[in-house]
Formats: C-alpha cells, sequence, structure tokens
C-alpha cells in the first residue's frame, strides 16, 4: 500500500490516501462524464483530509445522497461520498499529486451510471 496526496488546484483543499490503485471507475453519468472523474474508492480509515475543510462545498442533486465535495476557491472536484456506499470516499485519481496515470495503468472499469439504478449492483 502506498500513499498518495491530493490536492485542488490553487492547493487550499489538501488529503492523503493510503490505497493500491490497480482499479478505478469511470462512470458516464451526467456528472462524472462532464468532470472527466475517475475513481478509486478509499475507506475513511484509509483518507485523511490535510488541509481546507473550510473552502471544501459540497453538491448534491437527484437523490441527494451522494456529497460531490470541490474546492469553492479553484472549483476543483476532489472526492466524493458516493450514493452507492456513503461511507466511503472516491477520491478522484486525476487530483492526486504524485500518482502517474499512464504508468500505473490501472484496470479501468466502465460503469454505465446514466443507468444508475439498473446497474449499481456491478460495483464492485
Amino acid at each position: 500500500m502506498q500513499r498518495y496526496t491530493g490536492s485542488c488546484h490553487c492547493g487550499a483543499v489538501r488529503f492523503e490516501i493510503d490505497a493500491v490503485i490497480d482499479r478505478v471507475t469511470d462512470c458516464n453519468c451526467s456528472i462524472c462524464a462532464k468532470k472527466g472523474i475517475l475513481h478509486h474508492r478509499v475507506p475513511p480509515e484509509r483518507f485523511r483530509l490535510v488541509a481546507g475543510a473550510e473552502v471544501l462545498e459540497n453538491y448534491r442533486f437527484g437523490t441527494g445522497i451522494a456529497q460531490h465535495r470541490f474546492c469553492r476557491v479553484c472549483g476543483i472536484h476532489v472526492f466524493t461520498r458516493p450514493r452507492s456506499a456513503p461511507e466511503l470516499y472516491t477520491v478522484n485519481v486525476r487530483v492526486l499529486d504524485d500518482f502517474d496515470l499512464a504508468a500505473a495503468n490501472p484496470q479501468v472499469v466502465k460503469f454505465d451510471g446514466r443507468h444508475w439504478e439498473d446497474n449499481v449492483g456491478t460495483l464492485g
């Protein structure tokens, strides 16, 4: 397991995760597709918000269960408390400061989030 740091664009929001990033989820729902998010699930004991709690904003839509967290200073989405597993975090691996997506070459699992109710059971 490796420790990764992540941040928004301006650096106001910073976090750490301990993870093995060998798989990411590419969701095609309306928000994930527009943001270009690649999700990696992290249990709360392996996620630490280091700075920026005071500038984190929360966006909710639809059922209101998922919490899409972003920096109100620069607008960058940093993590989500997902509808499918609100006890977890899904970190956007694109905001990790020390993760080379091309070099790591994780398995990319496509998720049909446009038809969420029909497909939520396929999330691992």
